[in-house]
């Protein structure tokens, strides 16, 4: 693989900090987890005290405001060590910045110290039932009255959902104004009317707390109100880029390290008297994928140089999210038949990153709104 220029020596001083972090603390428990459905909350905390959650917010609210290289991290080790469980990434590099990028002095003085010790924790609640990717189909509504909203409508498919003591709320505060009436609401989550339905059954990330919820007349205070009345879908176009960053990281990080799984087991698994790496279809099917990763690791760090500049456009980041992972089913397929009936048993982290990446195509905006994104910047004039 080629060097990577795009960390410091001071990122990977932090990256070997995380990775021992996550063996000691989260990797010899997150087969329990799988079958509890979500991480212990404890974990939360302690991430919080090692720095770990939002790293790139502001000092004056306790955040270590560094660049965004070390939220990147944190998400590679993550994808790595097969830890899908985990919501950090959601809260750190998504929730998050959109109180520190739009939210009030007051919001931002109420909320960030408690996100960034752990003590809160975030979702954002886009999808809804029978809108999925359309964000301008959105139906639930924020009507205002007097020094107030009153919320009402459902989400699905919400990470963090379970655990998540403040919610990004995506709704119509203007029914009639299609993307112009919609706005952004932080809500709390022991609000009167607000409640989390049941932790999704997944086919995979089984650890990871996904839900539904539902909205009927929540009174969120005018004050909650995240930036500007109407501004709402303005707001998530512009940290989409960074979401998409997240997953092809994410994939990419996982990809090498299903890869390097698979490279060892082809060593040591033999058939018809040699080990499965003698065979030149096995040694074949390797150089591909391995060849093709290179590319895509390559293509993923400029990606993260170009946002360290401020420079990552809609289109390139959806490039990004749409070639990563794509690729990175495509290998874990390819790595899971490499493992024969092996690559099938849950005991194989094989198994367990198979299941886990087929969602990396559906969410964050599916794969198919990646190449509409893409092929309207390339056919505009």
């Amino acid at each position: 693989m080629i060097p990577r220029t795009v960390f410091s020596e001071e990122h990977e001083q932090f990256r070997d900090t995380v990775r021992k972090f996550l063996e000691k603390e989260a990797a010899p428990f997150h087969s329990q987890w799988e079958k509890d459905g979500q991480v212990d909350r404890a974990l939360w905390t302690k991430a919080g005290e090692m720095g770990f959650l939002c790293p790139q917010a502001p000092e004056a609210y306790g955040g270590l405001e560094v660049d965004f290289g070390y939220n990147a991290i944190i998400d590679e080790e993550i994808a790595r060590a097969g830890l899908t469980g985990i919501g950090w990434g959601l809260h750190s590099d998504i929730a998050v910045p959109y109180i520190v990028n739009y939210g009030s002095e007051e919001q931002k003085q109420k909320y960030l110290p408690k996100c960034i010790s752990g003590e809160i924790v975030t979702a954002i609640a886009m999808t809804e039932p029978g809108a999925g990717s359309d964000l301008q189909g959105v139906r639930t509504t924020a009507i205002k009255k007097d020094d107030h909203y009153l919320l009402n409508g459902s989400k699905t498919f919400i990470t963090n959902g379970q655990h998540a003591d403040l919610v990004i709320v995506v709704a119509k505060t203007n029914p009639e104004a299609g993307a112009a009436g919609t706005s952004l609401l932080l809500v709390e989550a022991d609000s009167p009317g607000f409640k989390k339905g049941t932790n999704l059954e997944k086919i995979g990330m089984k650890a990871q707390d996904t839900s539904e919820l539902f909205f009927d007349d929540v009174k969120v205070p005018a004050d909650n109100l995240l930036g500007a009345e109407g501004q709402g879908f303005i707001y998530l176009m512009q940290e989409l880029p960074q979401e998409r960053l997240s997953v092809a990281l994410g994939a990419i990080a996982n990809a090498e390290a299903a890869l390097g799984w698979t490279l060892n087991y082809v060593r040591e698994r033999k058939a018809f008297g040699r080990a499965i790496a003698g065979f030149q279809n096995t040694q074949f099917k390797l150089a591909e994928l391995d060849a093709e990763l290179t590319a895509m690791r390559v293509f993923t760090d400029r990606c993260l140089e170009l946002h360290y500049e401020r420079k990552l456009d809609v289109a390139t980041a959806a490039k990004a999210k749409l070639l990563t992972t794509d690729f990175q089913c495509k290998l874990l397929d390819e790595c899971v038949q490499l493992h024969g009936g092996f690559g099938y048993m849950w005991e194989y982290p094989i198994a367990r990153s198979w299941a886990d990446a087929r969602v990396q195509r559906i969410y964050a905006g599916t794969n198919e709104i990646m190449k509409l994104i893409i092929s309207r910047e390339l056919l505009k004039e």
